[in-house]
């Protein structure tokens, strides 16, 4: 399988429109790709939380059409990344797509741990309440988006719903480099799958991004990593790998907590 991470950098001079087009056509670049992953916020930035009112957008908006043309004019499955959706009773959300080689829309999930603490995304965005996984032809994906990267149950719940290949589309800052390259190991090793992290370039609203998009095997091994600047990081990777790797040492057949409990008769 071949997989195409788009480390897009965020230029507060250039107009969210410019970028959308822009990244179009990146996307259009990576024909014979089987999957393209983008970042978290791509169109406006993922600290300009000034911007996120202004920019939000509805969930069927221009970033959602021109992302699902992307996908089918380059005939791949596509993490188009997240932008600001607003809902129909004006709540905002941190929402990433994904889109079918068609173009349709086969996904869409609401990030769930926002960041902020007591603020920004924090007390701007509403908070997500599912899970979303998505089958391809190759593997199922399941989705995260930055901060979801700390929660460690949330992907095991991925797992459990049959996620093979971790998508993590972020906008990390540099300051917090090491936490996102070990996280991204440490997701990948106790899930026994893939993990494809894409982060943002450039500098968001002061805050500089990490970039450093990164590909992890099932054993923690790093297949690929990405620098600081804007680039496409390329990788091919065997799927088929997570199958052999959890029959090979099959630890997560021996979680004793955070399982269903047994059901028991009256």
């Amino acid at each position: 399988m071949r997989a195409s991470l788009i480390q897009i950098a965020v230029d507060p001079d250039e107009s969210v429109n410019s970028r959308r087009q822009r990244v179009a056509s990146l996307i259009a670049a990576q024909r014979g790709a089987d999957l393209v992953v983008l970042p978290e916020l791509w169109p406006v930035g993922a600290f300009a939380y000034t911007a996120f009112a202004d920019e939000a957008e509805p969930l069927q908006g221009p970033t959602h059409d021109i992302m699902a043309k992307a996908a089918a004019d380059a005939g791949v499955w596509l993490h188009a990344g997240s932008f600001v959706e607003r809902a129909a009773d004006g709540t905002l959300y941190n929402t990433a797509l994904v889109f079918t080689p068609e173009g349709e829309r086969a996904a869409a999930y609401r990030k769930i741990h926002r960041f902020g603490f007591d603020k920004g995304e924090a007390v701007m965005m509403g908070a997500g309440e599912e899970l979303v996984t998505v089958t391809l032809p190759q593997t199922t994906l399941g989705l995260a988006t930055c901060y979801d990267l700390r929660f460690p149950e949330m992907f095991r719940d991925l797992v459990d719903a049959g996620a093979e290949t971790l998508i993590v589309a972020a906008g990390w800052p540099e300051r917090r480099r090491a936490h996102w390259t070990l996280l991204a190991q440490a997701r990948a090793v106790e899930n026994q799958s893939y993990v494809l992290a894409v982060g943002t370039a450039g500098t968001h609203a002061g805050i500089q991004q990490a970039g450093h998009s990164i590909v992890v095997d099932p054993w923690g091994e790093v297949l690929a990593e990405a620098g600081a600047d804007e680039e496409v990081l390329t990788v091919e990777f065997d799927p088929s790998k997570v199958a052999a790797t959890r029959e090979q040492f099959p630890a997560l057949k021996d979680r004793r907590l955070g399982l269903a409990p047994p059901e028991t008769g009256e």
